[in-house]
């Protein structure tokens, strides 16, 4: 057995209160990572934490976001998934990140994704939506209905996975660095 976790972030700023306000939780953002101290960790999202207006496919550098944002909340599950569908997602991780700046987030999906009516533009994805069917296809379905629909609020809802920590994300970063330390130092 294998497992990749996911992160659901509540950071600041215009556009993320209106994704609050529209989805009505503070968690406005969602992360997947390969490990569990983030080192290799994707999304749609921000290509520089400190510019909005300019999103797509990323791999998440911890520092930039502890700078520009060093109190976001995280809240992080752990997803069981088979060794060959773990593999199969890097893969996929890496090559878009290979094609990452013809990934785009869908802003024009947005008023669709309101409406409750599925909506996809080829290379172009929420957060959410992205996450979803990446997880689909690798034959980890999490919900009942098109990718494009999917939200923070529904990796918010998953109950049947553990959740392994919520709070600061410098805090869970340094029990991180405190963990790989401790394993380095046993005998």
């Amino acid at each position: 057995m294998a497992e990749v976790y996911i992160a659901l972030v509540d950071t600041p700023g215009l556009f993320a209160s209106i994704i609050k306000k529209v989805i009505g939780i503070d968690y406005c953002h969602v992360v997947l990572a390969l490990d569990e101290a983030f080192e290799q960790a994707y999304s749609v999202n921000r290509r520089n934490p400190a510019i909005p207006y300019f999103a797509g496919f990323v791999r998440e550098d911890s520092e930039k976001i502890l700078r520009k944002f060093p109190a976001a909340s995280y809240r992080i599950i752990r997803l069981p998934c088979s060794i060959e569908q773990k593999e199969r997602i890097q893969k996929e991780l890496e090559a878009c990140y290979e094609i990452r700046w013809r990934i785009h987030y869908c802003l024009v999906g947005l008023p669709f994704l309101m409406l409750n009516r599925p909506f996809h533009q080829k290379n172009h994805y929420t957060c959410s939506s992205f996450l979803a069917k990446l997880l689909d296809e690798q034959a980890i379905s999490l919900f009942d209905k098109h990718f494009s629909l999917v939200t923070p609020r529904d990796f918010y809802e998953l109950t049947q996975f553990e959740q392994i920590y919520e709070g600061s994300f410098s805090q869970y970063l340094s029990y991180q660095v405190q963990q790989k330390e401790a394993k380095g130092h046993a005998w």
